[in-house]
């Protein structure tokens, strides 16, 4: 199958994913159009909840794996939309609709080249093809249920918009619930302990702090208070507990657990991390995929942003069609020319390796 009847298959397959609602934990529909898609080409698949994946014909278990990943769930639309979501208009160029750019271009794209390898003999690694659920809300269902159903990978490309280039690192993200405890009083008497004075001391803190590693990639570690409440809803009463969220960036060269200690050894308050599933990533620059890229033109540079490549305990490229800049905004759409590139390019690098 050529490039160009690819390429024609991924868009009629992203216009009928565009045409069906995906939410995060709502994906069942658009994993059984990705069942349907492989078996008209003759091609198994396996499902878990609402994750697909395929292997490639020949898979050996002697030979190396690669993983080709990309999500089929969906953010809901947000109310600046001036067109309907889920009709997948092309125009001038474009196709509009709900996932276009996140991450349907990518996930398509990634199908149709999983597609142009499924049959081939004689490829130095194996292929397998995983769409995962719940990428959006980084859920449990996700990727990391596929993962446990997957042989053993050796490496992986996460398809996300990235206009092609190559994210070798991506920050991890850490959400920490910090609570101060104060002793309550009587505002008039210039009684009690106010914690939130002692919170504001804790928020400066943060708000100055520097971390002393700073990544050639990915930065420095950023700490952001994003929200703050006390239990007091009175004018007249000091309160007693007050408590904030830190949204915490990690670059990969801190753990979640030394940025735990630094934190918790200069404040006050009681931290409690939410989840510290999203590590930060790095996939050396000397590795053959990236080598590759590099031969075939891309840049490289380090995400600011989290994918479920931050789950994945093997080397992972992140790289698509689309632009993250896209991602979640109304009236999202995605370059037609993207995709088709995206196709080629996909092929190319995998040519260079397999």
């Amino acid at each position: 199958m050529d490039n160009e009847t690819l390429y024609q298959a991924a868009v009629a397959l992203l216009k009928k994913l565009i045409a069906t609602p995906s939410f995060s934990k709502e994906e069942d529909k658009t994993a059984s159009i990705i069942e349907d898609f492989f078996s008209s080409y003759n091609i198994p698949t396996k499902r878990y909840l609402n994750n697909v994946w395929a292997m490639n014909l020949h898979f050996d278990e002697k030979k190396p794996t690669i993983l080709l990943n990309s999500h089929h769930d969906t953010v809901k639309p947000n109310k600046g939309y001036t067109v309907d979501p889920f009709f997948p208009n092309e125009k001038e160029g474009k196709l509009y609709g709900l996932g276009s750019n996140d991450a349907g271009g990518c996930l398509v794209s990634l199908m149709a080249v999983f597609l142009h390898f499924y049959n081939k003999e004689n490829l130095a690694y194996n292929i397998i093809f995983g769409g995962s659920a719940e990428e959006e809300i980084s859920g449990i269902n996700g990727i990391e249920v596929l993962l446990q159903h997957l042989p053993a990978i050796d490496f992986g490309i996460v398809g996300e918009p990235t206009l092609l280039n190559m994210a070798v690192a991506e920050r991890g993200l850490m959400v920490l619930d910090a609570e101060v405890f104060g002793v309550a009083g009587h505002a008039a008497r210039n009684e009690g302990d106010n914690a939130i004075y002692k919170a504001i001391k804790d928020i400066e803190w943060i708000r100055n702090y520097q971390f002393e590693k700073v990544s050639d990639l990915l930065g420095a570690v950023k700490l952001t208070v994003t929200s703050f409440q006390t239990d007091n809803k009175q004018h007249n009463v000091v309160p007693a507990t007050a408590s904030f969220l830190i949204d915490v960036r990690v670059n990969e060269l801190y753990s979640f657990a030394e940025v735990l200690e630094e934190l918790q050894h200069n404040i006050s308050a009681k931290i409690t991390p939410r989840s510290m599933r999203l590590r930060s990533t790095a996939i050396s620059i000397e590795h053959p995929l990236i080598q590759a890229g590099i031969k075939l033109g891309r840049s490289y540079y380090g995400s600011p942003t989290t994918s479920d490549k931050a789950l994945m305990n093997f080397p992972t490229l992140k790289m698509g069609p689309g632009d993250s800049a896209r991602s979640h905004t109304a009236d999202e759409f995605i370059y037609l020319e993207e995709i088709q590139k995206g196709i080629n390019l996909y092929i190319q690098l995998l040519n260079e390796i397999v």
